[in-house]
């Protein structure tokens, strides 16, 4: 078959259980199969970890470093960070900042214990001495300072470029043929699988460049080794998906087929051509069954063009909760396509992230396991069920763990079956050299090859796996774990997971709301099924008569709401908690028809509102408590909060239900009578929102919805002598024309809380890492079109990285697919109205004028709507940035010269633009971000990771100066603001003298 034969997408359907199931459910399973002879591999292990400990590794082995410079010790994690950022920084003022920042929290000394102690004495008072040389941040080195603080920067650049080739094998595919070459004279049956070192593809320029290395690579392996020799005796290549396209994503999977399988295809063919290895690594849980589908139709391709070659692999990760279903699958389609596939079992390399995705998605439990020992319980499963069935899979066992090896050369012997062990590169090697001592095991090297500006991600991923203090390398070099806690059995189910499950991540006072993986198409059809099914009700608006007669009925019913007791109010919000949980589909069904939300930003914003009203539910009970204060013999006093009166909250079309729900919610538990005014763009969603709460036993005398235009129904509310507070999020314009209402009315003072927009900042330096800065930069500046309070409208970067940023910006962004929201590869919807997309237009038509295109993401042909491609320009001055831009606009300066030479001259300049909402902070200098931080006049500062998405209770979320009055909302400071204060002080010792003290006696 011809190689630009296209690959047809088949229907999506799930191969796998859920991601998420109950980690003891898993367990269980996994422990009805027959157990190992663990007493056995006890007895075989134990005397290769007494020889390792006996003959510890080399000094710069990754086993030392971790035993000298733990990273639960601030010495080890202050050489982690260096390690992955020093590199990569272009510039030496910046590179001394680094060091002395990283090196400054730390206190090297040579401690006692160390199994190389000249080494280590002499290292640590390197250390010691470096970091004294260098200067403080923000400080005026002198020239002596300066010269020395050079020297030592020069010197940590090139012990960690030596550092890297402990654990790169070369820099280049050539390099690292002759390393390995070399590592063969002492063991010329070792065979090398080599990755290509790189962070995934952001753009079709680094796919093109993935792929090019990779051919060339398959073509220098291919002419080393022996024209005879099978796939499973000779070098191989691994093979990164995320590095052959920059959208590697479930969501793409129609142009994933399209266009990275025929990539894909030719690299699989040219291994297929020279008879060797070729292995699809492993990657993140959400892409799994997607690989699962791209790997079954090179399979069917291999077996049409190629049925005779052995060397089609894929890595399989046994922390994965699914990982016995992944291994079961792929013996299935060796069966199904008469095939013999490879499958390296691997441990993982992703917890951590695995981790928090499942805790920020509110997800019902973890797709890996949370303890070690059922990732070795479960890698011993897997690993039985390769062995059942070779040969059709050839297993390939990577592990450095003594037990592990020892109970797969049992399992392996049992059956006679062939298999091969293998190590990372630079790790592991002590073991392995006792095994091979005593088993003529065959054993395979991972390898990676790249530049040094290339490993940082990999060595760091490699540090926190294996200092982890579970970690079996970690817990190797350390003779204080005993040999029976070392080598401890995993047949055993631990009890409760090793971390709190996503809904208990608040602890028991409030649960998370739960979430969807969208990933998962059990998750995800229901709700795009609804959303296409959803028709948006006609809400009527409401007239003068309306608005006074809605006035009048909650003014009458505030005092039995205030009335109620706040116990009761709480129970309200909890019950419309649960109940918009349960309604999830239909709520976010509107969400996208009538606020024109992609579902991602739909399912995260059901979750807002649920947040917000177990949140303000939890605070009230804890706050509105009378408060007993302290005073003198004889009389009692005590603090209590009540409801102001109607309180008017006016809600924006951006965040129609969360925001809406959350001013709402906080009014009403806080005792007051409520007059919801939403947006005119989107009422049908606060229609429904308002009956749920009706519903959920909130009377319609404490809340009423209306709806009209900003200028007759919100005006007349505002004005209104009954309205006790307003609450209200928009525009700052809108919000002084509020307060100067207030301000003119005749009657009491009545309080505005106000939440406005901002012209919000990042500031980036050289030392940040760029892939995670245009991650961070594409989503805080385009994620929902651009219409969130919070997103980034100003990028400063620093001039020594601005080209090569930009470039890579301007490459994602032609990644971005504007589209239809009700189609789940849409990243970017329509704005919200014709009227935003024309002034967002005549905005855009002025940069055009003025100032230098960066990108624009192409629209597709024939895309009707109000649409706006993403767009970013680069501007001369910050000042230049005098409004707020609501929409897919992102304008970037460049700082490091002139006016703008420091951090501290950026933030001055922003500050003095007036707005206060959000600021991002990109840099791997910790003193530097509290300092930003410091100087900052804005109310939400985020360091190394996106500016938006702020989550209820963990980040409260409003500003200061032209961005709104305060207090944050999703804080404990916001109820207060709802809420009038009484103090109650009785005379106790009134009727007849202090009965209380005299029963005391003296």
């Amino acid at each position: 078959m011809a190689a630009d034969t296209p690959f047809p997408t088949p229907p999506e359907r799930m191969r796998l259980p859920r991601p998420d199931r109950p980690e003891a459910d898993v367990v269980q399973a996994l422990l009805r199969q027959p157990a190992l002879r663990w007493d056995a591999v006890r007895q075989a292990a134990t005397p290769w970890v007494q020889a390792v400990r006996e003959h510890p590794a080399p000094f710069w082995a990754m086993e030392s470093l971790l035993k000298e410079y733990p990273l639960s010790r601030p010495e080890g994690l202050a050489l982690m960070r260096l390690a992955e950022a020093l590199l990569r920084v272009p510039d030496v003022e910046t590179a001394m900042a680094l060091a002395a920042d990283q090196l400054g929290r730390a206190r090297f000394d040579a401690g006692g214990g160390s199994a190389h102690p000249l080494l280590a004495g002499l290292s640590a008072r390197v250390l010691e001495l470096g970091r004294r040389l260098l200067p403080a941040e923000g400080s005026a080195p002198g020239l002596l300072q300066r010269l020395g603080a050079q020297t030592v920067v020069a010197a940590a650049v090139r012990a960690l470029q030596l550092l890297g080739r402990q654990f790169v094998l070369g820099r280049h595919i050539d390099e690292a043929l002759h390393e390995a070459q070399a590592q063969r004279a002492g063991q010329p049956a070792l065979r090398f699988s080599f990755d290509m070192l790189g962070e995934g593809a952001r753009t079709g320029r680094d796919a093109e460049r993935y792929l090019a290395a990779y051919h060339h690579a398959i073509e220098r392996i291919a002419r080393e080794q022996p024209a005879d020799a099978a796939p499973e005796q000779a070098d191989g290549i691994s093979i990164k998906l995320s590095a052959l396209h920059p959208r590697y994503e479930p969501a793409q999977r129609q142009r994933l087929f399209a266009e990275l399988l025929p990539r894909l295809w030719t690299l699989v063919e040219r291994a297929a051509r020279a008879n060797m290895n070729l292995t699809i690594d492993a990657e993140e849980s959400e892409r799994l069954e997607l690989s699962l589908d791209l790997f079954e139709a090179l399979a069917a391709r291999v077996a049409q063009d190629w049925p005779q070659w052995q060397g089609l692999g894929l890595a399989v990760q046994a922390y994965q909760t699914r990982s016995l279903e992944v291994v079961q699958e792929v013996a299935r389609l060796a069966a199904a396509y008469r095939l013999r596939l490879m499958v390296r079992l691997v441990k993982g390399a992703y917890w951590d992230g695995e981790i928090k995705r499942a805790q920020e998605l509110g997800l019902a439990g973890y797709p890996v396991y949370t303890r070690k020992q059922h990732t070795d319980l479960a890698y011993l499963a897997c690993a039985r069920v390769l062995l059942d069935h070779a040969p059709q899979v050839f297993p390939q066992f990577a592990t450095h763990n003594a037990g592990t090896i020892a109970a797969v050369l049992q399992m392996a012997r049992e059956r006679g079956a062939a298999f091969e062990m293998q190590r990372l590169h630079g790790m592991g090697e002590g073991i392995y050299r006792e095994v091979l001592k005593r088993e003529p095991v065959a054993l395979r090297v991972y390898a990676p090859v790249g530049e040094h500006r290339d490993l940082l991600a990999y060595l760091v991923r490699r540090l926190l796996e294996n200092g982890a203090n579970s970690s079996f390398v970690h817990q190797l070099a350390d003779a204080r774990v005993p040999l029976d806690a070392l080598l401890v059995s995993p047949f055993n189910l631990q009890g409760d997971p090793g971390l709190p499950l996503p809904a208990a991540l608040y602890g028991p006072a409030r649960p998370n709301s739960a979430g969807v993986d969208l990933a998962c198409l059990a998750d995800r059809e229901p709700l795009y099924t609804t959303a296409r099914d959803t028709a948006v009700p006609t809400v009527p608006e409401a007239d003068a008569a309306a608005v006074d007669a809605a006035m009048q009925r909650l003014h009458a019913g505030f005092a039995l709401w205030d009335a109620t007791p706040v116990a009761g109010r709480a129970a309200a919000l909890r019950r419309a908690a649960e109940a918009l949980e349960a309604r999830r589909a239909e709520f976010c069904g509107l969400l996208v028809r009538e606020a024109r939300k992609v579902m991602a930003d739909a399912v995260a914003e059901v979750r807002e509102a649920v947040d917000f009203l177990r949140y303000y539910a939890a605070e009230a009970e804890q706050r509105f408590a009378p408060l007993a204060l302290p005073g003198p013999t004889g009389e009692s006093n005590e603090l209590r909060l009540r409801g102001r009166g109607v309180f008017v909250c006016i809600s924006p079309w951006n965040f129609p239900l969360a925001i809406f729900t959350g001013q709402v919610a906080a009014a009403l538990v806080a005792g007051n009578s409520v007059a919801a005014k939403p947006a005119e763009q989107t009422p049908a969603v606060a229609q429904r929102m308002v009956a749920l709460l009706h519903g959920c036993g909130v009377p319609e005398d404490a809340l009423q919805l209306l709806h009209g235009p900003g200028e007759t129904v919100g005006a007349a509310l505002v004005r209104d002598a009954r309205c006790a507070g307003v609450a209200f999020t928009g525009s700052t314009e809108v919000a002084k024309a509020i307060q100067r209402s207030l301000a003119d009315k005749d009657g009491p003072i009545v309080p505005l809380i106000a939440e406005t927009g901002g012209i919000n900042a990042m500031l980036v330096d050289s030392t940040a890492l760029p892939e995670q800065v245009v991650d961070a930069v594409i989503q805080s500046a385009f994620r929902s079109a651009g219409q969130r309070c919070s997103a980034l409208r100003l990028l400063c970067l620093h001039v020594h990285i601005a080209d090569a940023v930009l470039q890579m910006l301007a490459g994602a962004m032609q990644e971005l697919v504007v589209g239809d929201p009700l189609q789940w590869s849409t990243d970017v919807g329509p704005v919200i109205d014709a009227q935003a997309h024309a002034a967002l237009a005549r905005h855009v038509a002025r940069l055009d004028a003025q100032a230098r295109l960066v990108a624009r993401t192409p629209l597709p042909a024939g895309l009707a709507g109000d649409h706006l491609a993403p767009v970013a320009y680069e501007v001369r001055d910050i000042a230049e940035v005098r409004e707020e831009v609501f929409g897919p606009v992102l304008h970037v300066v460049r700082w490091g010269s002139g006016e703008l030479a420091t951090p501290e001259a950026v933030i001055d300049r922003v500050n003095a633009l007036g707005y206060g909402l959000t600021l991002g902070v990109q840099t791997r200098i910790d003193g530097r971000a509290l300092q930003v931080a410091q100087r900052a006049r804005v109310g939400n500062v985020y360091v190394n990771r996106n500016m938006i998405g702020a989550v209820v209770g963990v980040q409260p979320f409003g500003g200061e100066g032209l961005s709104g009055t305060g207090p944050k909302a999703g804080g404990p400071h916001y109820l207060l603001r709802f809420a009038s204060e009484q103090t109650l002080t009785i005379n106790t010792a009134a009727a007849g003298g202090n009965a209380a003290l005299l029963a005391g006696g003296r």
